[in-house]
């Protein structure tokens, strides 16, 4: 119940279903106090303004992104460890598992091991039956890092998790049995510094390894380049509403990480 609860509940926290939520209201209104409607549509409008903004949108992003930036070369490490959240079951027509937009995880993953940062890769990641059904992700994982070059004796695979918390149990357990000390932790830029604390909660010694960054230096120098740059970030765009709830989404899963005590 709690992993539905918390997926279904922040849906009306971010941008769009807070802002349907303040249409219904302002249905609500019309039928109660009439002269009141307009309240709830001027919020709502605001927070697709707003959500949708660029300047907003990449300065909430890179206040996360930007937090583990290494600024030395990635040591070496026991094993490097890739969260899931990355691939899509291959269910027809797919002729194999696609990649999400957070699919650079994968390929970062697979690029470290063949740096000879590690001599083993963790895919970790099990998948939700009422959301995206099909097989553990961590063997689609598995299949995608062989493709990329990492022989399949140097994967293993960790398919019980739903959630960052869960990687982070499970993921110990085989560290705990492999006597694994340090590991490179791979997963989306917005995603480390959540994952890192949890990590670090379990007691693993994890040096991040971000990857899949949506706001680079080229696009925060972009947005007020030109008249038109300013014009494009200051309108509403789907992909800035986008950013803008997965930052959101970060921010939120801290608090609640934090309230069950898995930070």
């Amino acid at each position: 119940m709690f992993l539905f609860l918390s997926k279904l509940l922040p849906l009306f926290f971010y941008p769009l279903g807070l802002a349907c939520l303040l249409m219904i209201v302002s249905l609500v209104v019309l039928w109660k106090r009439p002269r009141w409607t307009p309240l709830p549509i001027v919020l709502a409008l605001l927070v697709l303004l707003l959500g949708g903004n660029g300047w907003i949108s990449d300065s909430i992003v890179r206040s996360l992104e930007w937090q583990n930036i290494p600024t030395t070369p990635l040591p070496t490490a026991d094993a490097i460890v890739v969260l899931g959240g990355a691939t899509k079951a291959a269910f027809p027509p797919r002729p194999a598992p696609d990649l999400s937009e957070e699919g650079d995880r994968v390929f970062y993953g697979a690029q470290l091991y063949r740096e000879g940062k590690a001599p083993i890769v963790i895919a970790s990641g099990g998948r939700i039956e009422w959301k995206g059904s099909g097989p553990p992700e961590s063997g689609d994982m598995a299949v995608i890092l062989e493709t990329l070059g990492v022989p399949k004796e140097a994967i293993i695979e960790e398919p019980r998790s739903l959630n960052t918390y869960e990687n982070a149990l499970y993921v110990r357990q085989i560290l705990q049995e492999k006597g694994i000390k340090r590991v490179l932790l791979v997963t989306s830029a917005m995603h480390m510094p959540r994952s890192l604390l949890i990590f670090k909660r379990q007691g693993i010694e994890a040096i991040p390894a971000p990857t899949d960054f949506l706001v680079t230096e080229a696009d925060i120098n972009e947005t007020s380049s030109t008249p038109q740059a300013i014009l494009l970030n200051a309108v509403p765009d789907a992909d800035n509403l986008y950013k803008t709830t997965r930052a959101l989404k970060e921010y939120l899963g801290r608090v609640v990480y934090s309230l069950k005590g898995w930070l």
